[in-house]
């Protein structure tokens, strides 16, 4: 049970590892008409359900939570939002890679804190710590810091032509 979980936790990192290499052929795979960025969004989704239902089988809740649960699953949240907010969907779900222009950003938290998404992704998961197996939240941690490796790289030579 723990080597599916564990794979489970993974599942969406490859699939964004592909999107963001070969954006292209996600575009061709999409079809004409139909948006990349939403597509994305909805597998995005999808697999972020399938790993929140995998956590949720190995987790034990009690309550209270702790004191720094509060602290960090707030502010994690707020920084998704905030980026989701600032950015729309199109800019969250690789629009660029896409071939669509997203606004230059510089409100907080973009200039202050390098990839929010992310940090604010593993924030929310720290939070979770004292329900949620250690290794679990170290995977899924871990396949953040992958993804901000991965996409701190861009050859905008590898963007997406859109089909129309």
């Amino acid at each position: 049970m723990g080597i599916v979980l564990a794979i489970v936790v993974l599942s969406q990192f490859p699939f964004y590892y592909y999107v963001w290499n070969w954006p292209q052929s996600w575009v061709d795979l999409c079809g004409k008409g139909r948006d990349p960025s939403k597509i994305m969004a909805y597998v995005g989704h999808l697999l972020k359900i399938i790993q929140f239902i995998s956590l949720f089988s190995v987790s034990s809740f009690h309550w209270p939570p702790p004191f720094y649960f509060w602290p960090l699953f707030a502010f994690g949240q707020f920084l998704n939002f905030r980026v989701y907010q600032l950015l729309g969907e199109a800019g969250t779900y690789y629009g660029v890679r896409f071939g669509k222009t997203i606004p230059w950003v510089t409100e907080f938290p973009f200039g202050v804190i390098s990839d929010p998404q992310y940090i604010g992704s593993i924030m929310s998961l720290l939070a979770c710590l004292p329900w949620v197996p250690f290794q679990y939240i170290l995977l899924w941690i871990l396949g953040y810091v992958f993804m901000i490796r991965v996409e701190s790289k861009e050859d905008a030579s590898t963007r997406a032509k859109p089909l129309n």
